[in-house]
């Protein structure tokens, strides 16, 4: 590589002689003995190197090199003087010069300089060099950091120990800021490591993984999520850390579980209506028989079972109409009091028909809430008949007993209270209670009723909390607010929850 080189002096023989001993040193080197051929040099050649005497005859020198130093700024200064002007040009120039050479100058002096300039200049071309590789780099860096954390789906690194180190902002938005804590803590609610967990494997044999999970938000949220797994590789190819990302496929998912079901359903009510229709077909000929023959008791036993089999057919159609129809909430103001009364007529008859004792405490003063009416009430009357029907289904007990009451709890959530002695749950029945098509009543149950009351409670803002122990009796909490803030969904399908 060429350095270029301008030497600047008002004596051209002096010129002359410096020039041949600086090429000597690998200089291509430039001559000028005035203010107006040095700029023409310096315009034409941008010279790396200035070896200038500023005493020159037709400008002030160090003005003009310090004019020159502020325009081409890369360009190393190395000025010349007598020494009776030394400390008058190192006053002036300041840091602007490389270095301030005495005169007449020493050649091996002179020679030295020249190569500390050289180094320098190389260093400096190394630093620029570097300085536009970290200006890339940093570029590169925030579109990284960019792309990480904009990108749509949940992203999360994790070290060995299962510790979360970075996370993206729609991860920190559903999951919370979770740096440090276990993966398994922030978004699966575990107290372990998951059961064949993927970044486990990723860190055994430095593949790629996927799996598809369910997560939980802060807000207890749950999502149906794909993950992949990918290896985070140090210098000398070690798996230090592992990234995790993962799409929300909950809508998918949603909509893919609902078509199942409804073919699920058209199977279950088939079924279902057909032993139904076969026991009305036996009811009406029992029905018929007793009339030929006038037999009272015939008639009688043959009533009971067509309008029994009416019902649960009316019944079965009702569920099967709530959860195959689009709607929305409807939501009105209600008397709670009333509201409750009307479910107290509701249910009384049926209580009384199966020997249970119905118990009510409906306050006065609980005021109004907005629901939809009929939605919500035929839920609770779903819950409160499952209650009677447990107390139906044991028998170690000489009394049984329904009892319904409303209250306000300190979040002002309205909260209906249904407890009954009878047969209760074990744990398993208990958390499959509000699963479609789940039911502990054998052929008498539809498995559409909990879950159907379930979904209502939910679309209405609100929850079911369950306490149930086995022989002993359950506890149905249902909590909904008193205001609804619930946004109007586009008209669908149900999603499962």
């Amino acid at each position: 590589m060429s350095h270029t080189l301008l030497l600047v002096d008002k004596d051209r023989d002096y010129l002359q002689a410096m020039a041949a001993y600086i090429e000597r040193l690998l200089f291509d080197v430039y001559q000028a003995a005035t203010t107006s051929e040095t700029m023409h040099m310096v315009d034409f050649h941008t010279p790396d190197y200035i070896v200038a005497d500023p005493d020159l005859p037709d400008a002030d020198g160090i003005h003009f090199l310090l004019k020159i130093k502020s325009q081409f700024p890369q360009t190393l200064l190395i000025v010349l003087s007598a020494e009776d002007r030394l400390d008058d040009i190192m006053c002036r120039m300041q840091l602007n010069a490389f270095t301030v050479l005495k005169k007449p100058v020493n050649s091996k002096e002179l020679e030295l300089t020249l190569l500390r300039a050289k180094e320098w200049h190389k260093q400096q071309e190394k630093i620029n060099r570097y300085a536009d590789r970290l200006g890339a780099l940093h570029k590169a860096t925030s579109l990284y950091h960019q792309l990480f954390d904009e990108v749509p789906c949940y992203i999360s690194v994790q070290n060995k120990q299962y510790r979360i180190t970075a996370t993206n902002n729609l991860f920190k938005k559903h999951f919370g800021d979770a740096i440090g804590e276990y993966c398994y803590k922030a978004y699966k609610h575990r107290t372990s490591p998951c059961p064949e967990c993927p970044v486990f494997k990723t860190f055994q044999d430095g593949k790629y993984h996927t799996t598809e999970e369910v997560v939980t938000s802060k807000n207890g949220r749950q999502y149906n999520v794909i993950t992949w797994t990918a290896p985070i590789k140090d210098d000398e190819t070690k798996i230090t850390q592992v990234i995790e990302m993962s799409a929300n496929i909950t809508q998918i998912r949603q909509l893919q579980n609902h078509l199942e079901s409804l073919g699920m359903m058209i199977g279950s009510m088939s079924h279902g209506v057909k032993g139904m229709l076969t026991a009305l077909d036996g009811g009406i000929y029992q029905l018929e028989s007793g009339i030929r023959r006038k037999d009272t008791p015939r008639i009688n036993k043959a009533f009971t079972v067509v309008q029994e089999m009416s019902e649960r057919i009316k019944k079965m159609v009702l569920e099967i109409l709530y959860y195959a129809k689009s709607r929305e909430v409807n939501a009105e103001m209600i008397s709670i009091k009333k509201f409750a009364n009307n479910i107290i007529e509701t249910v009384q008859p049926i209580a009384d028909k199966k020997d249970v004792k119905f118990f009510a405490n409906i306050p006065d003063n609980v005021g109004e809430f907005e629901i939809d009416l009929h939605w919500f009430q035929a839920a609770l009357v779903n819950i409160l008949e499952n209650s009677i029907d447990a107390c139906e289904g044991d028998d170690c007990k000489s009394d049984y007993t329904v009892k319904f009451s409303v209250s306000e709890n300190r979040n002002k959530m309205i909260a209906f209270h249904i407890e009954d002695n009878g047969m209760g749950m074990d744990q398993e029945t208990k958390d499959k209670m509000f699963t479609l098509f789940f039911s502990s009543k054998g052929s008498k149950g539809t498995g559409l009723g909990l879950f159907i009351s379930n979904h209502v409670v939910t679309e209405h803002g609100g929850r079911i909390d369950v306490s149930s122990e086995l022989g002993k009796g359950t506890t149905f909490t249902i909590f909904v607010p008193r205001m609804q803030a619930v946004p109007k969904k586009e008209k669908g399908f149900y999603l499962l929850s």
